[in-house]
Protein backbone atom coordinates (compact mmCIF):
# COMPACT_ATOMS: atom_id res chain seq x y z
CA UNK A 1 0.00 0.00 0.00
CA UNK A 2 2.66 2.52 0.99
CA UNK A 3 4.67 1.61 -2.11
CA UNK A 4 1.59 2.22 -4.29
CA UNK A 5 1.06 5.66 -2.78
CA UNK A 6 4.73 6.52 -3.16
CA UNK A 7 4.61 5.43 -6.81
CA UNK A 8 1.63 7.70 -7.49
CA UNK A 9 3.48 10.62 -6.01
CA UNK A 10 6.80 9.97 -7.72
CA UNK A 11 5.19 9.56 -11.12
CA UNK A 12 3.68 13.02 -10.75
CA UNK A 13 6.78 14.40 -9.06
CA UNK A 14 8.87 13.22 -11.98
CA UNK A 15 12.57 13.61 -11.37
CA UNK A 16 13.25 15.49 -8.16
CA UNK A 17 15.52 12.58 -7.39
CA UNK A 18 16.37 9.63 -9.61
CA UNK A 19 14.92 6.62 -7.81
CA UNK A 20 16.22 3.23 -8.90
CA UNK A 21 16.37 -0.30 -7.53
CA UNK A 22 19.52 -2.27 -8.20
CA UNK A 23 19.87 -5.95 -7.32
CA UNK A 24 22.71 -6.83 -4.99
CA UNK A 25 23.89 -10.40 -4.66
CA UNK A 26 24.96 -11.97 -1.40
CA UNK A 27 28.58 -11.35 -0.47
CA UNK A 28 28.86 -8.15 -2.52
CA UNK A 29 32.00 -6.18 -1.73
CA UNK A 30 32.10 -2.64 -0.37
CA UNK A 31 33.67 -1.42 -3.62
CA UNK A 32 30.75 -2.88 -5.55
CA UNK A 33 28.29 -1.21 -3.18
CA UNK A 34 29.88 2.15 -3.94
CA UNK A 35 28.86 1.76 -7.58
CA UNK A 36 25.20 1.15 -6.82
CA UNK A 37 22.41 3.73 -6.83
CA UNK A 38 21.29 3.97 -3.21
CA UNK A 39 19.14 7.04 -2.60
CA UNK A 40 17.63 7.87 0.84
CA UNK A 41 13.94 8.47 0.13
CA UNK A 42 11.16 10.12 2.12
CA UNK A 43 7.53 11.09 1.89
CA UNK A 44 6.50 14.70 1.09
CA UNK A 45 9.75 15.67 -0.70
CA UNK A 46 8.05 18.88 -1.88
CA UNK A 47 9.24 20.35 1.43
CA UNK A 48 12.84 20.57 0.15
CA UNK A 49 12.11 22.16 -3.23
CA UNK A 50 13.51 25.67 -3.51
CA UNK A 51 10.33 27.79 -3.21
CA UNK A 52 11.62 31.20 -4.34
CA UNK A 53 13.32 32.48 -7.46
CA UNK A 54 16.10 34.40 -5.75
CA UNK A 55 17.74 31.32 -4.20
CA UNK A 56 16.60 29.32 -7.23
CA UNK A 57 18.81 31.55 -9.39
CA UNK A 58 21.82 30.97 -7.13
CA UNK A 59 22.01 27.18 -7.31
CA UNK A 60 19.56 26.71 -4.41
CA UNK A 61 22.02 28.23 -1.93
CA UNK A 62 20.30 30.28 0.74
CA UNK A 63 21.14 29.36 4.33
CA UNK A 64 23.67 32.19 4.72
CA UNK A 65 22.55 34.73 2.09
CA UNK A 66 21.17 38.13 3.04
CA UNK A 67 17.68 37.92 4.57
CA UNK A 68 14.39 38.44 2.75
CA UNK A 69 10.76 37.36 3.10
CA UNK A 70 11.59 33.80 1.97
CA UNK A 71 14.23 33.22 4.65
CA UNK A 72 11.71 31.22 6.67
CA UNK A 73 12.43 28.31 4.31
CA UNK A 74 16.23 28.58 4.16
CA UNK A 75 17.07 29.79 7.65
CA UNK A 76 14.46 31.38 9.95
CA UNK A 77 17.20 32.98 12.06
CA UNK A 78 18.14 35.28 9.16
CA UNK A 79 14.87 37.15 9.50
CA UNK A 80 16.00 38.80 12.75
CA UNK A 81 18.37 40.90 10.61
CA UNK A 82 15.65 42.23 8.30
CA UNK A 83 15.62 46.01 8.51
CA UNK A 84 12.03 46.36 7.30
CA UNK A 85 9.13 46.08 9.71
CA UNK A 86 6.75 44.10 7.50
CA UNK A 87 6.48 42.63 4.03
CA UNK A 88 5.53 39.53 2.12
CA UNK A 89 6.46 37.53 -0.95
CA UNK A 90 4.56 35.36 -3.43
CA UNK A 91 6.25 32.70 -5.60
CA UNK A 92 4.97 30.51 -8.42
CA UNK A 93 6.82 27.49 -9.83
CA UNK A 94 5.46 25.40 -12.72
CA UNK A 95 6.44 21.75 -12.34
CA UNK A 96 7.03 19.30 -15.20
CA UNK A 97 5.77 21.98 -17.56
CA UNK A 98 7.35 20.21 -20.55
CA UNK A 99 5.07 17.20 -19.96
CA UNK A 100 1.87 18.38 -18.23
CA UNK A 101 0.27 21.79 -17.74
CA UNK A 102 -1.42 21.35 -14.37
CA UNK A 103 1.32 20.77 -11.75
CA UNK A 104 2.66 23.74 -9.82
CA UNK A 105 3.97 24.97 -6.50
CA UNK A 106 2.79 28.22 -4.91
CA UNK A 107 4.54 29.79 -1.94
CA UNK A 108 3.35 32.71 0.18
CA UNK A 109 5.53 34.08 2.97
CA UNK A 110 5.49 37.16 5.13
CA UNK A 111 7.01 38.76 8.22
CA UNK A 112 6.18 41.35 10.88
CA UNK A 113 8.44 42.84 13.54
CA UNK A 114 6.72 43.29 16.89
CA UNK A 115 9.73 44.09 19.02
CA UNK A 116 13.04 45.79 18.41
CA UNK A 117 14.94 42.49 18.20
CA UNK A 118 12.23 39.98 17.37
CA UNK A 119 10.55 38.96 14.12
CA UNK A 120 7.45 36.85 13.52
CA UNK A 121 6.99 35.20 10.13
CA UNK A 122 4.70 32.74 8.43
CA UNK A 123 4.42 30.87 5.15
CA UNK A 124 2.12 28.61 3.17
CA UNK A 125 3.45 26.19 0.56
CA UNK A 126 0.89 24.52 -1.72
CA UNK A 127 1.72 21.79 -4.22
CA UNK A 128 -0.93 20.83 -6.76
CA UNK A 129 -0.15 17.56 -8.56
CA UNK A 130 -2.73 18.02 -11.30
CA UNK A 131 -5.57 15.68 -12.19
CA UNK A 132 -5.28 11.88 -11.84
CA UNK A 133 -7.77 9.34 -13.21
CA UNK A 134 -8.20 6.22 -11.05
CA UNK A 135 -9.03 2.89 -12.71
CA UNK A 136 -9.81 -0.59 -11.43
CA UNK A 137 -7.94 -3.77 -12.35
CA UNK A 138 -9.97 -4.01 -15.58
CA UNK A 139 -9.08 -0.46 -16.60
CA UNK A 140 -12.52 1.01 -15.87
CA UNK A 141 -12.68 4.62 -14.74
CA UNK A 142 -13.61 4.77 -11.05
CA UNK A 143 -13.07 8.48 -10.45
CA UNK A 144 -10.81 11.49 -10.74
CA UNK A 145 -8.91 13.40 -8.13
CA UNK A 146 -6.54 16.34 -7.81
CA UNK A 147 -3.75 15.23 -5.41
CA UNK A 148 -2.38 18.09 -3.37
CA UNK A 149 -0.11 18.83 -0.46
CA UNK A 150 0.53 21.87 1.69
CA UNK A 151 2.68 22.99 4.59
CA UNK A 152 1.75 25.82 6.96
CA UNK A 153 4.60 27.44 8.93
CA UNK A 154 4.96 29.84 11.82
CA UNK A 155 8.36 31.25 12.81
CA UNK A 156 10.08 33.48 15.34
CA UNK A 157 13.65 34.80 15.30
CA UNK A 158 15.62 37.13 17.53
CA UNK A 159 19.10 38.62 17.84
CA UNK A 160 21.35 37.43 20.66
CA UNK A 161 23.89 40.13 19.92
CA UNK A 162 24.94 42.47 17.15
CA UNK A 163 26.28 39.62 14.98
CA UNK A 164 24.27 36.53 15.92
CA UNK A 165 20.65 35.40 15.79
CA UNK A 166 18.61 32.26 16.39
CA UNK A 167 15.27 31.21 15.00
CA UNK A 168 12.77 28.42 14.86
CA UNK A 169 9.70 27.35 12.94
CA UNK A 170 6.74 25.07 13.62
CA UNK A 171 5.18 23.31 10.62
CA UNK A 172 1.95 21.44 9.89
CA UNK A 173 2.13 19.14 6.85
CA UNK A 174 -0.87 17.76 4.96
CA UNK A 175 -0.61 15.35 2.01
CA UNK A 176 -3.66 13.99 0.19
CA UNK A 177 -2.53 11.78 -2.71
CA UNK A 178 -5.49 9.43 -3.28
CA UNK A 179 -8.71 11.14 -2.19
CA UNK A 180 -9.67 8.20 0.03
CA UNK A 181 -9.49 5.55 -2.70
CA UNK A 182 -9.08 1.95 -1.54
CA UNK A 183 -6.21 -0.24 -2.66
CA UNK A 184 -5.22 -3.75 -1.65
CA UNK A 185 -8.29 -3.98 0.58
CA UNK A 186 -7.21 -0.97 2.68
CA UNK A 187 -8.71 2.50 2.71
CA UNK A 188 -6.27 5.35 2.23
CA UNK A 189 -6.30 8.63 4.06
CA UNK A 190 -4.45 11.96 3.89
CA UNK A 191 -1.06 11.91 5.54
CA UNK A 192 -0.40 14.44 8.29
CA UNK A 193 2.74 15.37 10.20
CA UNK A 194 4.20 18.05 12.43
CA UNK A 195 7.76 19.34 12.31
CA UNK A 196 10.06 22.08 13.57
CA UNK A 197 13.11 23.93 12.27
CA UNK A 198 16.03 25.05 14.46
CA UNK A 199 18.51 27.54 13.04
CA UNK A 200 21.20 30.13 13.72
CA UNK A 201 22.83 32.89 11.68
CA UNK A 202 26.04 34.88 11.98
CA UNK A 203 26.49 38.23 10.22
CA UNK A 204 29.53 40.47 10.59
CA UNK A 205 29.29 43.88 8.91
CA UNK A 206 32.08 46.29 7.97
CA UNK A 207 34.71 43.63 7.39
CA UNK A 208 37.68 44.66 5.25
CA UNK A 209 38.31 42.14 2.45
CA UNK A 210 40.92 43.20 -0.08
CA UNK A 211 40.28 46.83 0.74
CA UNK A 212 36.55 46.48 0.10
CA UNK A 213 33.84 47.01 2.69
CA UNK A 214 32.29 43.55 3.10
CA UNK A 215 29.81 41.45 5.06
CA UNK A 216 30.70 37.91 6.19
CA UNK A 217 27.87 35.48 6.99
CA UNK A 218 27.35 31.88 8.12
CA UNK A 219 24.20 29.88 8.72
CA UNK A 220 22.97 26.50 9.97
CA UNK A 221 19.45 25.13 9.71
CA UNK A 222 18.01 21.80 10.84
CA UNK A 223 14.64 21.57 9.10
CA UNK A 224 11.61 19.25 9.14
CA UNK A 225 12.49 17.59 12.44
CA UNK A 226 9.20 15.87 13.07
CA UNK A 227 6.89 12.91 13.08
CA UNK A 228 6.70 10.22 10.44
CA UNK A 229 3.78 10.15 8.02
CA UNK A 230 1.40 7.40 6.87
CA UNK A 231 -1.42 7.18 4.33
CA UNK A 232 -3.23 4.20 5.90
CA UNK A 233 -4.12 3.06 9.41
CA UNK A 234 -2.10 -0.12 8.99
CA UNK A 235 0.79 0.93 6.75
CA UNK A 236 4.39 1.50 7.71
CA UNK A 237 5.12 5.14 8.45
CA UNK A 238 7.66 7.01 6.31
CA UNK A 239 10.20 9.63 7.29
CA UNK A 240 9.64 13.20 6.18
CA UNK A 241 12.70 14.98 4.67
CA UNK A 242 14.62 15.92 7.81
CA UNK A 243 17.50 18.01 6.54
CA UNK A 244 20.68 19.76 7.64
CA UNK A 245 21.91 22.80 5.70
CA UNK A 246 25.19 24.56 6.50
CA UNK A 247 26.67 27.47 4.56
CA UNK A 248 28.61 30.69 4.41
CA UNK A 249 28.55 33.88 2.40
CA UNK A 250 30.54 36.95 1.48
CA UNK A 251 29.07 40.25 0.24
CA UNK A 252 31.45 42.90 -1.09
CA UNK A 253 30.68 46.54 -1.83
CA UNK A 254 32.70 47.26 -4.98
CA UNK A 255 31.82 50.94 -5.09
CA UNK A 256 28.90 53.26 -4.42
CA UNK A 257 26.67 51.56 -6.99
CA UNK A 258 27.97 48.01 -7.38
CA UNK A 259 28.07 45.04 -5.00
CA UNK A 260 28.56 41.30 -5.38
CA UNK A 261 27.84 38.35 -3.07
CA UNK A 262 28.93 34.71 -3.03
CA UNK A 263 27.22 31.89 -1.15
CA UNK A 264 28.02 28.20 -0.63
CA UNK A 265 25.73 25.60 0.99
CA UNK A 266 26.33 22.01 2.10
CA UNK A 267 23.19 19.94 2.39
CA UNK A 268 22.60 16.54 4.08
CA UNK A 269 19.40 14.50 4.42
CA UNK A 270 19.12 13.21 7.99
CA UNK A 271 17.10 10.07 7.21
CA UNK A 272 18.11 6.38 7.01
CA UNK A 273 20.07 5.14 4.01
CA UNK A 274 18.65 1.92 2.51
CA UNK A 275 20.78 -1.07 3.58
CA UNK A 276 22.08 -3.93 1.48
CA UNK A 277 20.24 -7.24 2.03
CA UNK A 278 21.59 -10.77 1.83
CA UNK A 279 20.50 -12.65 -1.28
CA UNK A 280 20.48 -16.25 -2.44
CA UNK A 281 22.15 -17.60 -5.57
CA UNK A 282 19.20 -16.43 -7.70
CA UNK A 283 19.51 -12.89 -6.37
CA UNK A 284 16.38 -13.02 -4.18
CA UNK A 285 16.53 -11.38 -0.73
CA UNK A 286 16.71 -13.84 2.17
CA UNK A 287 14.29 -13.63 5.10
CA UNK A 288 14.87 -14.69 8.70
CA UNK A 289 12.55 -16.81 10.84
CA UNK A 290 10.38 -13.75 11.56
CA UNK A 291 9.86 -12.96 7.89
CA UNK A 292 12.19 -9.94 7.88
CA UNK A 293 14.89 -9.43 5.27
CA UNK A 294 18.39 -10.10 6.56
CA UNK A 295 20.63 -7.04 6.38
CA UNK A 296 24.07 -7.67 4.90
CA UNK A 297 25.46 -4.13 5.31
CA UNK A 298 24.05 -0.95 6.77
CA UNK A 299 21.28 -0.52 9.35
CA UNK A 300 17.58 -1.30 9.64
CA UNK A 301 15.73 1.70 8.09
CA UNK A 302 12.65 1.16 10.27
CA UNK A 303 13.91 3.21 13.19
CA UNK A 304 12.59 5.99 15.40
CA UNK A 305 12.90 9.58 14.26
CA UNK A 306 15.72 10.35 16.72
CA UNK A 307 17.60 7.16 15.85
CA UNK A 308 17.12 7.82 12.14
CA UNK A 309 18.45 11.38 12.42
CA UNK A 310 21.62 10.61 14.36
CA UNK A 311 22.17 7.30 12.62
CA UNK A 312 22.01 8.96 9.20
CA UNK A 313 25.64 10.02 9.58
CA UNK A 314 27.00 6.46 9.77
CA UNK A 315 24.43 4.04 8.29
CA UNK A 316 25.48 3.87 4.62
CA UNK A 317 26.09 0.20 3.72
CA UNK A 318 29.37 1.01 1.93
CA UNK A 319 30.75 2.96 4.88
CA UNK A 320 32.31 6.40 5.20
CA UNK A 321 33.00 6.87 1.50
CA UNK A 322 29.33 6.42 0.69
CA UNK A 323 28.35 8.74 3.55
CA UNK A 324 30.40 11.53 1.98
CA UNK A 325 28.41 11.11 -1.23
CA UNK A 326 25.21 12.05 0.60
CA UNK A 327 26.38 15.64 1.05
CA UNK A 328 25.13 17.92 -1.73
CA UNK A 329 26.98 21.09 -2.67
CA UNK A 330 25.40 24.25 -4.04
CA UNK A 331 26.85 27.67 -4.70
CA UNK A 332 25.85 30.93 -6.29
CA UNK A 333 26.66 34.58 -6.85
CA UNK A 334 24.50 37.69 -6.88
CA UNK A 335 25.49 41.03 -8.43
CA UNK A 336 23.51 44.20 -7.61
CA UNK A 337 23.62 47.53 -9.38
CA UNK A 338 22.41 50.47 -7.30
CA UNK A 339 20.38 48.01 -5.19
CA UNK A 340 17.79 47.97 -7.96
CA UNK A 341 18.93 45.43 -10.56
CA UNK A 342 20.45 42.01 -9.86
CA UNK A 343 22.03 39.23 -11.94
CA UNK A 344 22.46 35.76 -10.43
CA UNK A 345 24.07 32.45 -11.31
CA UNK A 346 24.72 29.19 -9.49
CA UNK A 347 25.40 25.46 -9.61
CA UNK A 348 24.03 22.44 -7.73
CA UNK A 349 25.87 19.11 -7.45
CA UNK A 350 24.66 15.73 -6.22
CA UNK A 351 26.57 12.46 -6.58
CA UNK A 352 25.33 10.16 -9.34
CA UNK A 353 24.61 7.32 -6.88
CA UNK A 354 22.54 9.61 -4.65
CA UNK A 355 20.17 11.17 -7.17
CA UNK A 356 22.48 12.66 -9.81
CA UNK A 357 20.98 16.15 -9.76
CA UNK A 358 23.47 18.45 -11.44
CA UNK A 359 22.41 21.76 -12.90
CA UNK A 360 23.30 25.40 -13.50
CA UNK A 361 20.91 28.18 -12.62
CA UNK A 362 20.47 31.74 -13.85
CA UNK A 363 18.39 34.55 -12.42
CA UNK A 364 17.68 38.23 -12.26
CA UNK A 365 15.96 40.62 -9.88
CA UNK A 366 14.39 44.07 -9.89
CA UNK A 367 13.52 46.32 -6.94
CA UNK A 368 11.51 49.51 -7.21
CA UNK A 369 9.94 51.24 -4.22
CA UNK A 370 7.18 48.96 -2.95
CA UNK A 371 7.51 46.09 -5.42
CA UNK A 372 10.20 43.65 -6.44
CA UNK A 373 10.46 40.84 -8.97
CA UNK A 374 12.79 37.82 -9.15
CA UNK A 375 13.08 35.27 -11.96
CA UNK A 376 15.04 32.01 -12.18
CA UNK A 377 15.90 29.51 -14.91
CA UNK A 378 17.44 26.05 -14.52
CA UNK A 379 19.77 24.26 -16.96
CA UNK A 380 20.35 20.53 -16.21
CA UNK A 381 23.72 19.05 -17.20
CA UNK A 382 23.30 15.27 -16.91
CA UNK A 383 19.59 14.36 -16.94
CA UNK A 384 16.13 15.79 -17.35
CA UNK A 385 14.80 17.95 -14.53
CA UNK A 386 11.21 18.96 -13.71
CA UNK A 387 12.18 22.65 -13.89
CA UNK A 388 14.10 22.70 -17.16
CA UNK A 389 12.86 25.15 -19.78
CA UNK A 390 10.76 26.80 -17.09
CA UNK A 391 10.76 30.35 -15.72
CA UNK A 392 10.03 30.74 -12.02
CA UNK A 393 8.71 34.00 -10.58
CA UNK A 394 8.69 35.67 -7.16
CA UNK A 395 6.98 38.94 -6.29
CA UNK A 396 8.06 40.98 -3.26
CA UNK A 397 5.95 43.59 -1.46
CA UNK A 398 7.45 46.04 1.04
CA UNK A 399 4.43 47.07 3.12
CA UNK A 400 6.47 49.55 5.16
CA UNK A 401 7.50 51.38 1.97
CA UNK A 402 3.89 51.27 0.78
CA UNK A 403 2.72 52.87 4.02
CA UNK A 404 5.45 55.51 3.78
CA UNK A 405 4.58 56.22 0.15
CA UNK A 406 0.93 56.84 1.01
CA UNK A 407 1.79 59.07 3.95
CA UNK A 408 4.01 61.15 1.64
CA UNK A 409 1.17 61.81 -0.75
CA UNK A 410 2.21 59.23 -3.33
CA UNK A 411 5.61 60.74 -4.18
CA UNK A 412 7.54 57.79 -2.79
CA UNK A 413 9.49 57.31 0.46
CA UNK A 414 11.50 60.24 1.71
Amino acid sequence: MENMLRSIFLLRFGGLISFAAVSQSGGITKDQLLGQINVPTTAVPFLIISPDSRAGGMGDAGVASSPDANSIHWNPAKMAFLKKKMGFSLSYTPWLRALVPDINIAYLSGYYRVKKKGMFAGSLRYFSLGNIVFTDIAGNNIGQFNPNEFALDGSYSTNLGEDFSVGGSARYIYSNLTGGQSAGGATTKPGQAFAVDISCYYRKDKVDVGGKKSIVTAGLNFSNIGSKISYTNTGVKDFIPINMRLGSGLEMELDEYNSIAFNVDINKMMVPTPPSYKRDAQGNPIKDANGSYIIDAGKDPNRSVVSGMFGSFNDAPAGFQEELREYNLSGGMEYWYNKQFAIRAGYFHEHETKGNRKYFTLGMGLRYNVFGLDMAYLIPTVQRHPLQNTLRFTLHFDLEAFKSQNSDGGDGPK
